[in-house]
């Protein structure tokens, strides 16, 4: 007998609801006996949605995007809960599971500039809106000469900003921006090699509880498994380094034919020390490149990218 509807919790942004949409789509292609009505898109707001003066880590970083919508998970009061990947904590919660996901989408970062400045031609002393210490840090590695500044907010907001003139450009995902049709406010594409995204940047992520096994098994047949092996990659060297908001780490991996190659940087907590490494395994070994890989990074750090 199956349940009378399935219900798909998410966060109420533009975008979120878009992803959550995308997710409805693909259910839709598996759950036949549901009809579109019966997979319903439930929105929730996050304490991450609420507080967007400061920067997440002085407010308990990044499960301020998702412990609301996961304690409506493990309430049953919704079926599915989906986030974007890289807003998720590394540890997985007790009685939740995180093991679908849609394809990627890009996983670059773009720039967002007044007058569609390029990023090598913005003023000395150009200021940068970002949140991210990630971000930061790489774009100090291109340009030592611009200034930043903490932005926080929707993509809206932030490109709003710089309309305003409260700054001189931001960069944000350009998953996100690629996903509102807002693509002609870019003014640069950085390649992964210029700036590493986050770990599991560009990925939409379905979560169930761990005993729904209905829930399970339909995720199971909707998840994208080249996303999934770059996922168990990138998601390791996040778990050995037991990172958080304030940890500057780019990740990403690449797959071709059955070879995953992974390539990753950490940053010292001033951002002054950078420390890189590029591995490859077989696909069926995603898991213990990461492992190895935030082992390498560990080891080069000596502790000096936390507090």
């Amino acid at each position: 007998m199956k349940s009378k509807k399935i219900i798909i919790g998410s966060r109420g942004s533009k975008l979120a609801l878009i992803y959550a949409e995308k997710a409805r789509q693909e259910i839709l292609k598996f759950a036949t006996e549901f009809n579109i009505n019966e997979v319903e898109i439930k929105t929730i707001k996050t304490a991450g949605d609420k507080n967007q003066k400061v920067r997440l880590s002085e407010i308990g970083g990044k499960g301020l995007f998702s412990k609301q919508i996961e304690d409506e998970l493990l309430d049953d009061k919704i079926s599915i809960a989906i986030h974007a990947l890289k807003d998720m904590p590394s540890q997985e919660t007790n009685g939740l599971i995180t093991n679908s996901f849609l394809k990627r989408n890009d996983a670059r970062e773009v720039l967002i500039s007044k007058d569609k400045m390029r990023f090598e031609n913005l003023k000395p002393n150009s200021i940068i809106g970002t949140s991210s210490f990630r971000r930061e840090f790489q774009l100090k590695q291109l340009r030592k000469d611009l200034s930043y500044k903490l932005i926080r907010g929707n993509v809206d907001t932030r490109i709003n900003k710089v309309r305003e003139d409260l700054y001189d450009a931001t960069v944000l995902a350009s998953a996100g921006i690629f996903s509102l049709d807002l693509d002609s406010y870019v003014s640069n594409i950085f390649s992964v090699d210029e700036m590493l995204p986050s770990a599991g940047q560009g990925v939409i992520a379905l979560q169930s509880k761990v005993d729904d096994n209905f829930i399970k098994i339909l995720l199971n047949k909707i998840n994208h498994k080249q996303t999934y092996f770059s996922v168990q990659s990138e998601r390791s060297v996040l778990k050995v380094l037991d990172g958080d908001c304030e940890t500057a780490i780019g990740v990403y991996s690449s797959i071709k034919n059955d070879t995953i190659e992974l390539k990753a940087e950490l940053f010292s907590l001033d951002g002054s020390e950078r420390y890189y490494v590029k591995s490859s395994k077989n696909i069926s070994q995603a898991n213990e490149l990461g492992l190895e890989v935030g082992e390498n990074l560990k080891r080069q750090s000596k502790g000096n990218y936390k507090k």
